[in-house]
């Protein structure tokens, strides 16, 4: 199934006829942009098929070095790889493969190692000779490890074609910030950050090695051709940093920059704060939509520190805004006039439409009255989290509003909380499970998806958990709260399968119960694989199959995308703002309390230590703050969302 998800065109460079130097001027490292991550994967997979034909044709008696990493970032390449292989458009027969990393120490067989995943993804699944796989051991005795790299890295330097991501911080492989550039294959010590980071996947950061082995930077740079790939809006602030930044040590991506023939490969999100998506007016000549518009006044509101009303034909000209005054025909104030109002009507503190009023210029039209709504709800707090204060006003204005939680979010539950529920449940009478419950934990094997019988408790809490936190504002849990839980999310494990249509039947069943008029989709797009952004690729397909089908209650039905507690929409996408009373602040902050088994001791929280509604009031107050810097009203806090068409 092909992606379903982008955003709304709002405007930006003008590629055709631009000369590529002018599109190219901000960047130390060619970059090239796609809608899509999925297109991006076709141009990726389309490069190296074509590397690997030509060298077969101009040196057949070599073996093509192919240079692979894992992670999430190249999962998308292994599959459309694997899919074209099956085609016949590709043999990897003359491909011999070399891994960038693995954790130290580690079996091949264990599901966390580097080992086993590329085998799982893409290695078992083509026809590249076992004698041609060149994987790091991470099983290497302590004694040899210093012999096994210095070989490991002779052989690595060959390669024709190194096929990457980076970490967040810019880690290439295992080189940790503060890495040198001459660093060839070793063994090196994992960073707090790093372990942290890949605690999920072994269940714990306290059984997360501390260390790994790695090609060096050095090693990296004696390929060949490098594509570095990078997809999602948490790549972002990375990519900006590698692709226009100074080269540091500090980011080891960035020493790339140094390499004759490195390009890098990302998505439009990815590519969200490089100057040519950011601020492609100081680029070169732009397609002004009323969107693109909107974002350029906000940035040099930003820019300036001023409102939109105070803003001058001074500001525009001195930041290179001179192109859309022309473009538009209007003079600054005209232009600062509309984009206030632009903005200012897109506060409502009425999301389902407010009866009886003149709605011209208001987000969401007052007919039909109630509107059916459907929330869809990735885990099973997203939708208090990220929405709740809407969520609220939907219900308390009347309309049928349902929630739909995708998936269980069990793996998400500390053992510790499950054995508390179960010792509450024998206090009050309802039966000692103590000791049962306890073997099953102890009967948990490292790396390996938890016993399914704790995994079932786990669900259980975390739906009564979601039930108790919208019977806290007046939904009724028993007829408008759905557990859909998803099959592709029900691994037991971190690693999560594919999407199938047995996901989108269930999603669709739904759909066509509830006929909404509006439907609320979690926007994240910060990890591509990602459970919220499986979910919502899986709506949209539903979506995508109905329309196929001509019901026609979705010619009524709107999308609104929210987002989670760690990002939130630029004011200049923003399509709705919910305002909300510091009363309502204090509703959606009692109903994330509801979930108790995600405070405190969360077993995956991510970069950020704080609690979900610290987060999320932080989110919401900033962006209400930023509308008062822009001249609107002043708020104690917004819900944002961006409008989508079918």
């Amino acid at each position: 199934m092909q992606n379903k998800y982008s955003l709304p065109y709002d405007g930006g460079l003008i590629l055709e006829g631009t000369p590529k130097d002018i599109i190219h001027r901000y960047e130390k490292v060619p970059t090239s942009v796609f809608d899509s991550e999925a297109e991006g994967v076709n141009y990726v997979v389309n490069e190296l098929i074509n590397a690997i034909k030509k060298h077969e044709a101009t040196e057949p008696q070599r073996l093509f070095a192919l240079g692979l990493t894992t992670g999430r970032t190249p999962i998308g390449v292994y599959i459309e790889l694997v899919n074209r292989y099956k085609a016949g458009e590709i043999s990897f027969k003359n491909v011999e493969v070399y891994s960038l990393d693995e954790f130290y120490p580690i079996k091949a067989s264990e599901q966390q190692s580097r080992n086993y995943r590329i085998h799982e993804d893409f290695i078992s699944l083509v026809d590249i000779a076992p004698e041609n796989v060149h994987i790091i051991d991470g099983s290497v005795p302590a004694d040899k490890i210093s012999d096994y790299c210095a070989e490991y890295d002779r052989k690595a330097r060959n390669i024709d074609l190194m096929v990457i991501g980076m970490g967040t911080q810019g880690q290439i492989g295992f080189n940790e910030p503060g890495s040198y550039a001459k660093s060839t294959t070793r063994l090196v010590q994992l960073t707090y950050q790093s372990r942290k980071q890949q605690a999920g996947l072994f269940f714990g950061a306290e059984n997360t090695p501390r260390m790994a082995i790695t090609m060096g930077l050095n090693t990296v740079m004696s390929a060949k051709r490098i594509i570095l790939m990078a997809w999602g809006e948490d790549k972002a602030n990375i990519i900006n940093k590698v692709v226009e930044g100074d080269a540091t040590r500090t980011i080891p991506a960035s020493m790339l920059q140094n390499h004759p023939a490195i390009e890098a490969v990302v998505d439009e999100t990815a590519a969200a704060l490089l100057t040519v998506k950011k601020a492609p007016w100081i680029v070169g000549p732009c397609d002004w939509t009323e969107r693109l518009v909107r974002k350029a006044v906000v940035w040099l509101c930003e820019v300036v520190k001023k409102p939109i009303l105070k803003l001058t034909y001074k500001d525009y000209i001195e930041h290179s805004l001179g192109e859309l005054l022309d473009a538009t025909g209007m003079t600054y104030d005209k232009v600062n006039i509309k984009v206030f109002n632009d903005l200012q009507h897109t506060i409502t503190g009425w999301p389902g439409g407010k009866p009886n009023a003149d709605d011209s210029t208001r987000p969401v039209p007052s007919t039909p009255f109630p509107k059916r709504v459907i929330i869809f709800s990735p885990h099973p707090d997203d939708d208090v989290i990220s929405m709740g204060g809407t969520f609220i006003r939907l219900v308390e204005q009347g309309h049928d509003v349902h929630v739909a939680y995708e998936t269980s979010g069990n793996v998400a539950v500390h053992d510790d909380v499950v054995l508390q529920h179960i010792d509450s449940a024998r206090e009050l009478g309802y039966g000692d499970r103590m000791e049962e419950v306890k073997q099953i934990i102890a009967s948990k094997k490292k790396g390996e998806p938890e016993p399914r019988a704790l995994l079932d408790l786990k669900g259980a809490i975390r739906r009564a958990e979601a039930r108790g936190a919208v019977r806290s504002f007046g939904l009724n849990e028993d007829t408008n709260a759905h557990f859909l839980n998803l099959p592709f999310y029900e691994t037991g494990g971190i690693k999560k399968g594919q999407r199938t249509d047995k996901d989108i039947e269930i999603i669709t069943e739904l759909l066509q119960q509830v006929k909404p008029h509006q439907i609320y989709l979690a926007g994240d797009l910060a990890d591509p694989h990602g459970t919220h952004r499986v979910c919502t690729e899986s709506v949209l397909e539903a979506l995508f199959r109905l329309k196929d089908q001509g019901e026609k209650w979705l010619e009524e039905c709107v999308i609104w995308l929210y987002r989670g507690a760690w990002m939130e929409w630029e004011i200049g996408m923003v399509d709705m703002a919910v305002p909300l009373s510091p009363d309502e602040l204090i509703k959606k902050r009692h109903a994330i309390y509801r979930h108790l088994s995600q405070k405190d001791i969360v077993p995956f929280p991510g970069d950020d230590s704080r609690e979900f509604w610290q987060r999320a009031e932080e989110r919401t107050q900033n962006t209400a703050r930023l509308y008062d810097e822009l001249g609107m009203a002043e708020y104690q806090a917004i819900e944002v969302f961006v409008k989508m068409k079918i």
